[in-house]
């Protein structure tokens, strides 16, 4: 359990495995429920590009989310990191942006696998050239 309070649902361990182990998804976002007490699976997706993922993030809201990153990385071809996102804009209720931020660790430590790790407030900091970059210093 968070520092918040907030706890984490099994079903949002269940989705992440999945998605790492069988690639049953190409991203999953999670939210925090309605009560403010639990992190829960909002959308878990079974395909769609970068672009898609972009789209579902909110505009004004905080979220997290994976997303199993592909690339290619010159001289070593095809690649792929698994992505977590602490998606927090800087347009978000001061409330929701404080929840979320005390609460992303008691999710993230629950997400074993993850390589890359992505803290973003505007566009241009969850932009595909970014995470690309960071996913290429990583390997």
């Amino acid at each position: 359990m968070a520092s918040s309070g907030v706890s984490t649902d099994n079903e949002c361990i269940v989705k992440f495995n999945e998605l790492k182990l069988r690639k049953s998804f190409k991203y999953i976002i999670y939210k925090l429920s309605d009560d403010n007490k639990q992190i829960v699976v909002e959308k878990a997706v079974e395909s769609g590009t970068y672009d898609n993922f972009l789209d579902d993030l909110p505009e004004n809201e905080p979220r997290y989310a994976i997303y199993d990153f592909d690339y290619v990385k010159p001289d070593e071809g095809q690649r792929n990191k698994i992505t977590f996102f602490s998606w927090n804009p800087d347009n978000s209720r001061i409330r929701d942006k404080m929840l979320y931020a005390s609460s992303k660790d008691s999710l993230r430590r629950q997400l074993q696998g993850v390589a890359v790790e992505i803290q973003g407030t505007d566009p241009s900091e969850v932009a595909y050239e970014t995470v690309l970059e960071k996913a290429q210093r990583s390997s």
